[in-house]
């Protein structure tokens, strides 16, 4: 009983560590770098992972409709979602930026509805009409000036908000077609004469394969992100090769790559996914949303953040826009 509800309340966990590490290292080598580096080291602990329960390195068992829908989330939720956050991570920190990510419960829900017919209950514009007011709250401040003590202004870069709004709404809608691309893989597990249940006879490890599938699935996700954001990286920079070495020369950055890598590619995704096929996507992104709360105090002890009473009324305002989406 609530087992995907216990799943997503580690995924959150997971993510707010994750954060803390990434606004450390995206800050010393840039987001693109960052994601690369992140994507390859995931690569090999999923690759590990699957050798270990799957008896080989790669998703077993997936056939093409799986592969589609799972690629398509990782352009929606690595390539795309993960450079917005990363970006948003550099120009208004992981605390506020985490905080955008509350977007990503109705967007989950819209596209819930959407893609696989998931219900949407009556209170879900309430939800979202509170969720933004929440992030307005805390992104929003009073204008001081002699000429316009009336009138309110951002507090923060808006190149950034846009960055990290793009990142929540990303993150919802390649949940979704996350789920997607699990349903299909379980259909391609039972043509092939399997269960859920079942373990492959080539594993070291004997878990079922409801438990390896999540992985193999980050995987697929992941491949589709490594070569988006190495794309993206020649495109950009002029001295794309160069950049990379010096990233990798960067130990402190490296350690901290690690550590987000850790948490949230290996672990927080791969348990997201595994969550929805537990729980709703709706109620899962409402448990995970609980990050920009969880994220408060260990931002504020670990980069000397001030934090505003308003802020922290924001944050608990949006969890709360959040949980009336799937009451």
């Amino acid at each position: 009983m609530f087992f995907g509800e216990t799943l997503s309340l580690i995924v959150a966990l997971s993510w707010t560590a994750t954060a803390l590490f990434a606004e450390v290292a995206s800050k010393r080598i840039g987001s693109l770098p960052l994601n690369i580096t992140r994507m390859v080291m995931s690569l090999l602990l999923l690759a590990a992972t699957l050798w270990l329960t799957m008896g080989t390195p790669w998703p077993r068992f997936a056939d093409s409709p799986a592969w589609t829908w799972l690629l398509l989330s990782g352009v929606v939720g690595y390539v795309i979602g993960d450079y917005c956050l990363m970006q948003g991570y550099i120009l208004i920190g992981s605390r506020i930026g985490q905080l955008f990510m509350t977007l990503s419960a109705p967007t989950a829900a819209i596209f819930g509805r959407i893609l696989i017919g998931e219900r949407m209950q009556p209170l879900a514009i309430i939800g979202m009409v509170v969720t933004l007011s929440g992030i307005a709250l805390s992104i929003l401040s009073k204008d001081h000036g002699e000429k316009s003590s009336h009138k309110v202004k951002l507090s923060l870069p808006l190149r950034g908000i846009a960055y990290a709004a793009m990142a929540g709404i990303c993150q919802g809608c390649g949940l979704v077609l996350s789920k997607v691309g699990l349903q299909h893989y379980e259909t391609s597990i039972a043509a092939a004469g399997l269960t859920p249940e079942a373990v492959p006879a080539e594993a070291i490890i004997p878990l079922p394969l409801s438990i390896s599938v999540p992985f193999a699935a980050t995987m697929i996700r992941a491949i589709m992100g490594l070569t988006g954001f190495f794309l993206m990286q020649m495109l950009i920079s002029k001295d794309a090769i160069g950049e990379l070495r010096r990233a990798a020369k960067d130990r402190k950055s490296m350690l901290c790559a690690l550590g987000s890598t850790m948490f949230g590619p290996f672990i927080g995704v791969s348990l997201s996914l595994m969550a929805t096929l537990y729980t709703s996507a709706g109620i899962a992104q409402t448990i995970f949303a609980l990050t920009p709360v969880l994220i408060i105090v260990p931002a504020a002890l670990l980069f000397h953040q001030k934090v505003t009473p308003r802020e922290v009324l924001g944050a608990i305002i949006s969890v709360a826009g959040v949980s009336l989406f799937f009451i």
